[in-house]
């Protein structure tokens, strides 16, 4: 089957879904001590490889790829990944493994170019795709209804995209010394935009 067709089969868990909760799961328990703070010995001596690291003051390529597999604690990696889940598993199965796997770690890769050009600090974290797999979610089911936790009620996905997306922006312009990327969730959502519109993907006929 080409890898670029829709799956056909609905899983919780698709193969790219799956992969990456695992990889990430990996990388966090190998680099960060859950049973205290700060990193593990390996993690340590592998931070300064893998950490997006300032230009000029670290940066390797490769970090663009590794920093998405690095977290700060239990709250940083739990939400990504649950986001990830959420809002992933009706991309690949609407775009295919490979198409999925691409816009993922172009949407990671872009948003950490733009921290870069925006931040003097260094940058961990999946944020800034799983913002992206959030932007695309809110532009193939527009209307699909999402349940907040907080207050419990349902929002349609496009009005929960827009929110967030105007919150970071706010929260980027006012807010530059949270700790937060702020602006590698923006250059998510950005890339996202670009990337669907480049490659002309289309809603399903339910939401066309």
């Amino acid at each position: 089957m080409n890898q670029f067709s829709p799956n056909t089969q609905f899983s919780f868990f698709p193969p790219a879904i799956k992969y990456l909760l695992i990889w990430n799961g990996i990388f966090f328990l190998a680099t960060i001590n859950i049973f205290g703070s700060g990193w593990t010995p390996m993690g340590s001596a592998l931070a300064p490889l893998l950490v997006l690291q300032p230009f000029g003051d670290g940066f390797m390529p490769w970090q663009l790829v590794t920093y998405m597999f690095l977290h700060a604690d239990f709250y940083h990696i739990f939400f990504n990944l649950f986001a990830l889940w959420i809002f992933g598993q009706a991309l690949e199965q609407l775009w295919g493994t490979k198409r999925f796997l691409m816009y993922y770690f172009l949407t990671g890769i872009g948003a950490g170019l733009i921290q870069l050009f925006v931040s003097s600090g260094s940058t961990i974290g999946a944020s800034g795709a799983v913002y992206g797999i959030l932007l695309g979610f809110g532009m193939m089911y527009p209307n699909r209804r999402i349940m907040l936790l907080f207050p419990p009620i349902p929002i349609k996905a496009k009005y929960f995209v827009g929110f967030y997306g105007a919150l970071e922006l706010f929260n980027g312009l006012t807010r530059a010394d949270s700790g937060v990327a702020h602006f590698a969730h923006l250059g998510g959502l950005l890339v996202g935009f670009i990337l669907i519109k480049l490659w002309g993907l289309k809603k399903p006929s339910e939401y066309a």
